[in-house]
């Protein structure tokens, strides 16, 4: 559970969003990427994520200059999977540059963690007649 102190400090963060996150999070309110829902700037352990999906277990960071120090990544990553959630990263330049390849990215691992049960088409139920599936 996260502490007050963690609460403000990810208020804050998503008062003062750079134009990278600003831009990835037009593509993921609303639940526009797969149906999922996407939080921003979300609690986990001591760390703040970027950007959460809770009911994928899925967590999107955002990679900057400031992370080029691969040990401390390294050890934020393993505490955020420690609690459970499986961590995108992308460079700033990349969702920037290239905003559908990330999409693309998110959706591909949104779908291992969510398949999507193909459903019988109109007419082809299990048993193969003309009978409407009823779950």
């Amino acid at each position: 559970m996260a502490t007050e102190r963690q609460i403000e400090n990810a208020r804050r963060l998503r008062r003062s969003s750079t134009d990278v996150e600003a831009r990835l999070w037009s593509r993921l309110r609303s639940r526009q990427l797969e149906g999922a829902k996407f939080v921003r700037q979300h609690p986990i352990g001591p760390y703040v994520a970027d950007f959460c999906c809770r009911s994928a277990r899925l967590v999107i960071e955002l990679d900057g200059g400031q992370h080029a120090e691969g040990a401390r990544d390294a050890e934020r990553t393993r505490i955020i999977e420690a609690n459970g959630y499986t961590v995108l990263r992308f460079w700033n330049n990349d969702a920037l540059g290239n905003p559908e390849r990330v999409a693309t990215a998110i959706a591909g691992a949104l779908h291992e963690h969510h398949p999507h049960p193909t459903l019988p088409h109109q007419g082809g139920g299990i048993h193969g007649d003309n009978s409407k599936w009823h779950g």
